[in-house]
């Protein structure tokens, strides 16, 4: 059975269990072990998610008969939905009750993915894969307040060291294990790995997970309906700006003018309405603020450099899926020794904006490395970027986490947790987004200038571009291995121009981090 704070009141907290100041759960669970793993199970499922169908995408088109367009909505309708769905986490929380939102969270989450797996063509399995959406964006804002609530504050860095490893992790891992699954088994145990994991989880949350006390906030139905539509078309217009060929089209103006539309008028009802959907005196926060803004830099730099990789080693470097995976392997690792390392040093009494610039010079100096790669990179300098990367973004996603909470009180963490979630799955799309769009403006930049070099004289005489057509289909074949040649050293290049771009919006984050107040939490 579930228990409740030891004066016996759902939600109360630390200071009113034990004095002020007092080293105390907010939250008193009768297994404190097994509830941090049915938390973190709900959270791995919900982070495998949103990266492990990538691989699987051309097997889902091929089984289902999709096109390339529609097949994208796999991955499209779980980000909108997620999004959609994230910024009422709070309301719901406080009014059905953060355990049975997050239990419930999870079953849904378990029978979407089931229904995803079984899914018979594609529209079936974009309804399903909205679903998903919907009910995984609960689980890592209440995951979080949840292991929060149930540890001491005196443990916070530590708890939060086992949760940040999970969500930074999951992201790298997702891709090896949907390419495994799928060239091992099918891609519809891509869905199906969720079941295992999910009533573990389930298992352990009933049975362990204590309640908090309900509240009848009023839900702000305007607030939602336009920050709906504001968040929604920015996910449409991230994710299709790219084949829609971006302001040259005019589905992505109109997205653009719904983004600005809904934004606009959601920050001024916020600001002007008593019972707002967010609790906006967050920002008032600084800790809170700069973590905001820190969160969604992490947030491009980690998932656009996520995004190019891969598709470099693949297309550029030959490598195959499996060992694509394992070359970048040691960024998870790092992530997990800096998670550790990033708790410990908090829990030392190290200066935490030490701790962070820290981090952030090592993300820079891994990003400074692949600004340097060419065609014959090996497989050493891969490893060795990918560890230093996972180690300074690993050693900064900790205290950032432990900065934004220092100050709130208990009853503001799942709200925070849910602005915070969001900023990183909207800094995630747009990095990415960002990312494809520069690759390809550079690539056709770089194409051009290379073409235009490529003369007899470049040639070492041994070309002469005049009188090829006489060779007919041999020299035909000869003009197509060079501007193949051409393509592949362009396409390298536009690869280096965006580490540079992530080196150097890593390294003006760096004053940011002496800003941070290092205060005791309340």
């Amino acid at each position: 059975m579930a228990s409740v704070p030891a004066d016996g009141k759902p939600g109360t907290d630390p200071a009113a269990a034990g004095g002020p100041g007092a080293d105390v759960a907010a939250l008193h669970t009768d297994n404190y072990a097994l509830t941090i793993l049915g938390l973190m199970l709900a959270s791995v499922m919900q982070v495998l998610d949103t990266t492990i169908a990538n691989v699987a995408l051309p097997h889902i088109q091929s089984s289902l008969g999709a096109t390339t367009d529609s097949v994208t909505w796999v991955l499209t309708s779980y980000m909108i939905a997620s999004a959609v769905a994230t910024p009422v986490t709070g309301w719901l929380a406080e009014r059905v009750g953060a355990r049975q939102l997050f239990i419930g969270g999870v079953v849904v989450f378990i029978v979407a993915s089931m229904l995803c797996g079984a899914a018979r063509n594609i529209e079936q399995i974009v309804i399903f894969r909205v679903l998903q959406g919907i009910a995984g964006a609960f689980l890592p804002p209440l995951s979080q307040s949840f292991m929060l609530d149930t540890t001491k504050p005196s443990r916070h860095p530590h708890v939060m060291s086992i949760w940040s490893a999970t969500v930074m992790v999951g992201p790298i891992v997702g891709p090896v294990l949907g390419g495994w699954l799928t060239e091992s088994w099918n891609w519809r145990f891509v869905f199906y790995i969720n079941l295992p994991l999910g009533l573990i989880s389930l298992f352990l949350l009933i049975t362990y997970l204590p309640d908090r006390a309900k509240t009848k906030r009023r839900f702000d139905m305007f607030g939602f309906a336009w920050l709906a539509i504001g968040l929604a078309s920015l996910q449409l217009m991230l994710d299709r700006g790219n084949r829609a060929d971006w302001f040259d089209s005019l589905e992505i103006w109109i997205y653009a003018g719904l983004v600005i539309s809904g934004f606009w008028i959601t920050a001024i009802h916020f600001k002007t309405t008593k019972n707002p959907l967010l609790d906006m005196s967050l920002f008032k926060d600084r800790n809170y603020l700069i973590g905001f803004v820190v969160m969604v830099i992490l947030s491009i730099v980690v998932f656009s450099t996520m995004a190019l990789v891969p598709p470099m080693l693949q297309h550029l470097q030959g490598y195959s899926v499996i060992a694509t995976g394992i070359a970048l392997m040691p960024r998870g690792v790092g992530t997990i020794i800096s998670t550790q390392l990033g708790g410990w040093l908090m829990r030392k009494g190290v200066d935490i904006r030490v701790t962070l610039t820290m981090g952030v010079l090592v993300t820079a100096w891994s990003l400074w490395d692949m600004a340097h790669w060419s065609l014959d990179v090996d497989m050493w300098h891969i490893v060795v970027a990918g560890f230093l990367q996972g180690l300074g973004t690993g050693i900064i996603f900790i205290p950032i986490n432990i900065v934004a909470f220092l100050s709130l009180k208990p009853s503001q963490r799942t709200d925070a947790s849910s602005m915070m979630n969001l900023t990183r799955s909207l800094g995630s799309s747009f990095g990415v987004s960002m990312a494809t769009v520069t690759l390809a403006h550079n690539m056709q930049v770089s194409h051009s200038d290379l073409a235009s070099n490529i003369t007899a004289e470049t040639g070492g005489g041994m070309i002469d571009f005049s009188t090829v057509d006489r060779f007919q289909a041999i020299g035909q074949a000869g003009l197509a291995m060079v501007d193949a040649e051409v393509t592949r050293q362009a396409a390298m290049i536009a690869y280096v121009d965006d580490y540079y771009m992530m080196f150097w919006l890593t390294l003006l984050s760096a004053p940011l981090m002496l800003l941070v107040k290092p205060d005791k939490p309340k």
